[in-house]
Protein backbone atom coordinates (compact mmCIF):
# COMPACT_ATOMS: atom_id res chain seq x y z
CA UNK A 1 0.00 0.00 0.00
CA UNK A 2 3.24 2.06 0.98
CA UNK A 3 6.18 1.50 -0.83
CA UNK A 4 8.91 3.62 -0.20
CA UNK A 5 12.12 2.93 -1.94
CA UNK A 6 15.60 5.14 -1.46
CA UNK A 7 14.56 7.87 -0.65
CA UNK A 8 16.49 10.73 0.21
CA UNK A 9 16.06 14.59 0.58
CA UNK A 10 18.08 17.38 0.44
CA UNK A 11 17.88 21.25 1.42
CA UNK A 12 20.44 22.61 -0.52
CA UNK A 13 24.08 20.98 1.22
CA UNK A 14 22.13 19.36 4.02
CA UNK A 15 20.65 15.85 3.42
CA UNK A 16 17.45 15.49 5.77
CA UNK A 17 16.24 12.13 4.35
CA UNK A 18 19.07 9.60 3.32
CA UNK A 19 18.26 6.43 1.52
CA UNK A 20 14.76 5.44 3.27
CA UNK A 21 13.20 2.05 2.40
CA UNK A 22 10.13 0.98 3.76
CA UNK A 23 6.78 -0.76 3.26
CA UNK A 24 3.45 -0.59 5.16
CA UNK A 25 0.54 -2.97 4.18
CA UNK A 26 -3.15 -2.86 4.33
CA UNK A 27 -4.05 -3.12 8.13
CA UNK A 28 -1.02 -1.49 9.69
CA UNK A 29 0.07 1.10 11.40
CA UNK A 30 3.97 2.93 11.46
CA UNK A 31 4.88 4.50 14.15
CA UNK A 32 8.05 7.14 12.77
CA UNK A 33 10.12 7.90 15.46
CA UNK A 34 13.14 9.98 16.08
CA UNK A 35 14.97 12.94 17.81
CA UNK A 36 14.43 16.37 17.15
CA UNK A 37 15.96 17.04 13.36
CA UNK A 38 16.25 13.42 12.55
CA UNK A 39 14.20 13.96 9.28
CA UNK A 40 10.78 12.74 10.20
CA UNK A 41 8.29 15.51 8.82
CA UNK A 42 10.31 15.73 5.60
CA UNK A 43 9.59 12.15 5.28
CA UNK A 44 6.13 12.45 5.62
CA UNK A 45 5.95 15.79 3.15
CA UNK A 46 7.85 13.47 0.73
CA UNK A 47 5.64 10.35 1.10
CA UNK A 48 2.28 12.46 0.80
CA UNK A 49 3.77 14.17 -2.72
CA UNK A 50 4.39 17.77 -0.47
CA UNK A 51 7.43 17.97 -1.42
CA UNK A 52 9.76 16.53 -4.18
CA UNK A 53 12.01 13.84 -2.72
CA UNK A 54 15.81 14.41 -4.27
CA UNK A 55 16.01 10.69 -5.05
CA UNK A 56 14.26 7.43 -4.53
CA UNK A 57 10.83 6.15 -5.32
CA UNK A 58 7.36 6.61 -3.92
CA UNK A 59 3.90 4.50 -4.71
CA UNK A 60 0.63 4.89 -3.03
CA UNK A 61 -1.79 2.29 -3.26
CA UNK A 62 0.29 1.28 -6.71
CA UNK A 63 0.77 5.25 -7.69
CA UNK A 64 4.31 6.36 -8.68
CA UNK A 65 3.57 9.93 -6.90
CA UNK A 66 6.43 11.47 -8.99
CA UNK A 67 4.64 10.55 -12.07
CA UNK A 68 0.90 9.93 -11.20
CA UNK A 69 0.34 12.54 -8.43
CA UNK A 70 -3.32 12.95 -8.66
CA UNK A 71 -4.15 9.17 -8.53
CA UNK A 72 -1.71 8.69 -5.30
CA UNK A 73 -3.11 11.78 -3.91
CA UNK A 74 -6.41 10.69 -4.24
CA UNK A 75 -5.72 7.55 -2.44
CA UNK A 76 -4.22 9.39 0.56
CA UNK A 77 -4.81 11.92 3.26
CA UNK A 78 -1.79 13.97 5.12
CA UNK A 79 -2.33 15.24 8.78
CA UNK A 80 0.02 17.80 9.57
CA UNK A 81 0.65 19.19 12.85
CA UNK A 82 -0.79 22.63 12.70
CA UNK A 83 -4.28 22.41 10.94
CA UNK A 84 -4.81 24.45 7.37
CA UNK A 85 -8.25 25.44 7.58
CA UNK A 86 -10.25 28.65 5.22
CA UNK A 87 -10.79 31.66 8.31
CA UNK A 88 -13.87 32.31 6.68
CA UNK A 89 -15.69 28.37 6.09
CA UNK A 90 -17.71 26.96 8.84
CA UNK A 91 -17.13 23.77 9.66
CA UNK A 92 -20.02 22.21 7.10
CA UNK A 93 -18.50 24.78 4.64
CA UNK A 94 -15.21 22.67 4.72
CA UNK A 95 -16.66 19.51 4.26
CA UNK A 96 -18.60 20.86 1.31
CA UNK A 97 -15.49 21.64 -0.39
CA UNK A 98 -13.40 19.26 0.28
CA UNK A 99 -16.15 16.92 -1.30
CA UNK A 100 -16.25 19.07 -4.56
CA UNK A 101 -12.70 18.64 -4.59
CA UNK A 102 -12.95 14.93 -4.37
CA UNK A 103 -15.98 14.07 -6.06
CA UNK A 104 -17.60 12.60 -3.08
CA UNK A 105 -20.99 11.39 -3.82
CA UNK A 106 -23.51 11.99 -1.20
CA UNK A 107 -21.07 13.36 0.93
CA UNK A 108 -23.31 14.12 3.39
CA UNK A 109 -24.18 10.61 4.33
CA UNK A 110 -20.54 10.04 5.12
CA UNK A 111 -19.36 13.75 6.72
CA UNK A 112 -22.71 13.14 9.49
CA UNK A 113 -21.56 9.90 11.37
CA UNK A 114 -17.77 11.24 10.73
CA UNK A 115 -18.92 14.88 13.11
CA UNK A 116 -20.21 12.85 15.64
CA UNK A 117 -17.25 10.04 15.29
CA UNK A 118 -14.95 13.42 16.04
CA UNK A 119 -17.60 14.93 18.59
CA UNK A 120 -18.01 18.33 16.78
CA UNK A 121 -21.18 17.87 15.36
CA UNK A 122 -22.78 20.72 17.22
CA UNK A 123 -20.54 22.65 16.47
CA UNK A 124 -21.09 22.33 11.76
CA UNK A 125 -21.73 26.11 11.57
CA UNK A 126 -19.40 27.69 13.43
CA UNK A 127 -16.37 29.33 11.67
CA UNK A 128 -12.56 28.22 12.92
CA UNK A 129 -12.12 30.99 14.91
CA UNK A 130 -14.71 29.76 17.42
CA UNK A 131 -13.05 26.65 17.92
CA UNK A 132 -10.58 25.50 20.14
CA UNK A 133 -6.99 24.35 18.84
CA UNK A 134 -8.24 20.73 19.36
CA UNK A 135 -11.36 21.03 17.43
CA UNK A 136 -9.53 23.03 14.76
CA UNK A 137 -7.77 19.63 14.84
CA UNK A 138 -10.98 17.67 14.46
CA UNK A 139 -11.65 19.49 11.91
CA UNK A 140 -8.84 19.11 9.65
CA UNK A 141 -9.26 15.06 10.14
CA UNK A 142 -12.85 15.50 9.41
CA UNK A 143 -11.88 16.62 5.69
CA UNK A 144 -9.10 14.19 5.35
CA UNK A 145 -11.40 11.27 6.31
CA UNK A 146 -14.28 12.24 4.21
CA UNK A 147 -13.35 10.89 1.06
CA UNK A 148 -12.13 7.51 2.93
CA UNK A 149 -8.58 7.19 2.11
CA UNK A 150 -6.83 3.69 1.58
CA UNK A 151 -3.01 5.36 3.21
CA UNK A 152 -3.00 7.91 6.52
CA UNK A 153 0.09 10.19 6.89
CA UNK A 154 -0.42 12.02 10.63
CA UNK A 155 2.34 14.20 11.75
CA UNK A 156 1.80 14.77 15.33
CA UNK A 157 -2.08 14.80 15.20
CA UNK A 158 -2.53 14.80 18.99
CA UNK A 159 -1.94 18.74 19.87
CA UNK A 160 -4.13 20.56 21.43
CA UNK A 161 -6.68 17.50 22.55
CA UNK A 162 -7.27 17.15 25.84
CA UNK A 163 -7.05 13.33 27.38
CA UNK A 164 -10.42 12.06 26.33
CA UNK A 165 -9.63 13.50 22.92
CA UNK A 166 -6.67 11.47 22.42
CA UNK A 167 -8.31 8.54 23.32
CA UNK A 168 -11.08 9.10 20.99
CA UNK A 169 -8.08 9.69 17.82
CA UNK A 170 -6.50 6.26 18.97
CA UNK A 171 -9.97 4.49 18.38
CA UNK A 172 -10.31 6.23 14.96
CA UNK A 173 -6.99 5.45 13.52
CA UNK A 174 -7.23 1.37 14.66
CA UNK A 175 -10.59 1.70 13.21
CA UNK A 176 -9.31 2.91 9.88
CA UNK A 177 -6.91 -0.06 9.98
CA UNK A 178 -9.13 -2.72 11.15
CA UNK A 179 -10.73 -1.32 7.78
CA UNK A 180 -7.79 -1.83 5.59
CA UNK A 181 -5.87 1.58 5.91
CA UNK A 182 -1.93 1.98 5.75
CA UNK A 183 -1.15 4.41 8.50
CA UNK A 184 2.08 6.29 9.54
CA UNK A 185 1.64 8.07 12.65
CA UNK A 186 4.55 10.21 13.93
CA UNK A 187 4.52 11.61 17.71
CA UNK A 188 6.61 11.85 20.33
CA UNK A 189 3.71 10.70 23.10
CA UNK A 190 5.65 7.26 23.03
CA UNK A 191 3.69 5.77 25.39
CA UNK A 192 0.29 5.89 22.68
CA UNK A 193 2.27 4.68 19.35
CA UNK A 194 2.75 1.77 22.08
CA UNK A 195 -0.77 1.13 22.30
CA UNK A 196 -1.59 1.84 18.39
CA UNK A 197 1.47 1.11 16.09
CA UNK A 198 2.07 -2.58 14.98
CA UNK A 199 5.31 -1.76 13.42
CA UNK A 200 7.91 1.28 14.45
CA UNK A 201 10.63 3.00 12.45
CA UNK A 202 13.37 4.82 14.12
CA UNK A 203 15.19 7.66 12.14
CA UNK A 204 18.19 9.63 13.48
CA UNK A 205 19.59 12.25 11.60
CA UNK A 206 17.56 11.07 8.57
CA UNK A 207 18.62 7.67 8.73
CA UNK A 208 17.18 4.17 9.87
CA UNK A 209 18.12 2.83 12.26
CA UNK A 210 15.95 0.56 13.56
CA UNK A 211 12.43 -0.89 11.97
CA UNK A 212 10.47 -3.68 12.59
CA UNK A 213 7.46 -5.36 14.42
CA UNK A 214 7.01 -3.49 18.35
CA UNK A 215 8.34 -7.28 19.44
CA UNK A 216 11.17 -7.02 17.02
CA UNK A 217 12.34 -3.75 18.05
CA UNK A 218 11.75 -4.80 21.91
CA UNK A 219 13.59 -7.97 21.20
CA UNK A 220 16.70 -5.85 19.29
CA UNK A 221 16.68 -3.49 22.14
CA UNK A 222 15.66 -5.31 25.55
CA UNK A 223 19.38 -6.44 26.04
CA UNK A 224 17.49 -10.02 27.88
CA UNK A 225 14.92 -7.55 29.98
CA UNK A 226 10.88 -9.36 29.13
CA UNK A 227 9.64 -6.18 29.64
CA UNK A 228 10.84 -2.57 27.62
CA UNK A 229 8.91 0.56 27.03
CA UNK A 230 9.20 1.98 23.20
CA UNK A 231 10.29 5.28 25.26
CA UNK A 232 13.27 3.20 26.58
CA UNK A 233 13.83 1.17 23.44
CA UNK A 234 13.98 4.81 21.67
CA UNK A 235 16.82 6.23 24.34
CA UNK A 236 18.97 2.93 23.92
CA UNK A 237 18.22 3.49 19.66
CA UNK A 238 19.29 7.12 19.66
CA UNK A 239 21.53 7.08 22.16
CA UNK A 240 19.02 9.44 24.19
CA UNK A 241 19.97 12.59 21.98
CA UNK A 242 17.31 15.32 21.08
CA UNK A 243 19.68 16.75 18.71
Amino acid sequence: MIEVSGLTKRYGGFTAVRDLSLAVQPGEVLGLVGPNGAGKTSTLRCLAGIIPATAGNVRIAGHDISTDPVAAKRALAFFPDEPRLFDYLTIRQHLNFVARIYGVADHEAIAGPLLEELEIADKADQLPGELSRGMKQKLAIACGLLHRPSVMFFDEPLTGLDPLGIRRMKDSILKRAREGAAVILSSHLLHLLQEVCSHVLILKKGEKIAHGTLPEISAQFANGESIVSLEEIFIRATGGSEH
